[in-house]
């Protein structure tokens, strides 16, 4: 896109096509990636990624940066937003008028809620329980309850909302005015505009800081991000960056500011303290947007031009993955990742060894549990089962007998760990022959993910009361 270019309300469904056919230019020769079939989160924040002219969402494991789902949504995707607590994407469809709500776990799409004209960008409460979408052709905030999916106000802004953020409070959302080269600021609780700042030309994405106390928007045909006291509603430092910053991103600790110059295919990197440019990364053609990982490790700069994205190491400002993705992918959000839940693997074991004195004769068994891990056990049954007609005698703390049956109480194991319970079954009470004891877990804290090791037995063969041997 041309930094010298316009988004008219009533030109941008025509300028959002014309982005498309030089996006399709761009990547002619490139393969779009299947769509697999929906799978659970991976245990890496997942990228949901917004292809303008592709209609679709792509669920991407940053792990392996390979697309594990993808998602047909409404006409022209054109910004995403996650909840809170990362069960639901929410996307723009500008030319369909709408937002559709991604189920995150099965990465579907569960409803489509009808906003105001061509949405843009959206933004969520800290609670998750009210979306905002900036919609364009209508000049208006939409104040959609995500309980209900329903559009439950309307609020008028400046000329083409192109962009909108919250306060980390939620009391404050700022939006990003592109033909009125303005940033509204809206007090949610009445849904009124309370001050208006003005800011370069063309703003487009608007980002607040994790503190609050300052809001960044690139000005796309003037070339700077325009820094904002959200305190004063004013103007503190405009900071002159590539040519047509079109996306604007910032790390989780609110101390990087990566704005995606479309027109230069860079990235210019801003130390929020001082408001300077300390690095420029160059991406590849047409950076829309960008989104820093939860972790703050990684910017992943989608490059619409040609189908690409690119990974900013962001300790070291280089790119370090650049892989295709789609014909024009645009807007990038993070889901975190999957809670994986802790497990710790038991391996059982079981010896034994022949006591004959003459008075009386036994066998001792050890019962062994061994926590291979990977994280500690908190508790964990063992159980034995012995012959028919024996029984158990001498048995260690926290093991008990019934019948044939010795079952024994484990206590916390860190990982690595392995606790030992001995008893006894004396050889007056067994038959001749092999005498075979199975230790078994039917019970540990946490799951354990190998059932393969859970038995183990131990035979020993009786030729008489005083000959026993055990291997």
């Amino acid at each position: 896109m041309s930094s010298r270019s316009a988004l008219r309300p009533s030109r941008l469904r025509r300028r959002l096509s014309a982005l498309v056919a030089a996006g399709a230019l761009a990547v002619a020769g490139l393969v779009a990636l299947p769509a697999p079939a929906a799978q659970a989160l991976p245990s890496a924040p997942v990228a949901y990624v917004a292809d303008l002219s592709g209609n679709t969402v792509t669920a991407l494991d940053t792990a392996t940066n390979t697309a594990v789902a993808t998602i047909a949504v409404g006409s022209s995707p054109i910004g995403v937003a996650v909840s809170p607590d990362g069960t639901r994407a929410y996307v723009a469809n500008n030319g369909s008028s709408s937002v559709s709500v991604i189920d995150t776990t099965s990465n579907t799409v569960t409803t489509t809620i009808a906003v105001g004209a061509g949405p843009i960008k959206l933004a969520l409460s800290p609670d998750g329980g009210t979306l905002y979408t900036a919609d364009s052709g209508a000049n208006t905030v939409s104040v959609v309850d995500t309980a209900t999916n329903t559009v439950t106000g309307t609020v008028a802004v400046g000329a083409l909302p192109f962009g909108i953020a919250l306060s980390p409070d939620g009391t404050r959302a700022y939006v990003s005015n592109n033909n009125g080269n303005t940033v509204s600021v809206i007090d949610t609780a009445t849904d009124t505009v309370v001050a208006t700042v003005g800011t370069g030309l063309k703003p487009n994405v608007i980002k607040v800081t994790p503190d609050g106390t300052r809001a960044y928007v690139g000005n796309q045909n003037s070339h700077t991000v325009t820094v904002i006291d959200t305190a004063t509603n004013t103007v503190t430092a405009t900071v002159p960056v590539g040519i047509g910053p079109f996306g604007l991103s910032l790390s989780p600790d609110g101390t990087r500011a990566y704005a995606s110059n479309n027109s230069a295919s860079s990235v210019s990197v801003i130390d929020t303290t001082s408001n300077t440019v300390v690095a420029t990364v160059g991406v590849g053609n047409g950076p829309f947007e960008s989104a820093v990982t939860p972790d703050g490790a990684s910017v992943y700069v989608p490059n619409g031009y040609n189908g690409t994205m690119s990974v900013i190491d962001t300790a070291t400002n280089t790119v370090t993955a650049t892989f295709s993705l789609g014909p024009f992918p645009y807007a990038v959000a993070f889901a975190p990742a999957a809670a994986v839940p802790p497990a710790a693997d038991i391996d059982v074991n079981l010896t034994a060894q022949p006591r004959l004195g003459i008075l009386a004769p036994y066998l001792s068994y050890t019962l062994t549990a061994h926590n291979t891990g990977p994280d500690a056990v908190t508790s964990a049954t063992l159980t034995a089962t012995l012959p028919p007609g024996s029984s158990a005698t001498s048995l260690s703390a926290g093991c008990t007998a019934a019948g044939t049956t010795v079952t024994c109480s484990y206590g916390p194991l860190a990982d690595g760990a392995a606790v030992s319970k001995t008893f006894r079954v004396p050889l007056g009470l067994l038959a001749l022959g092999p005498v075979t004891v199975t230790g078994l877990r039917t019970a540990s804290a946490p799951a354990d993910p190998n059932p393969a090791n859970d038995t183990a037995s131990a035979t020993c063969t009786a030729l008489s009361i005083v000959l026993v041997s055990c291997p």
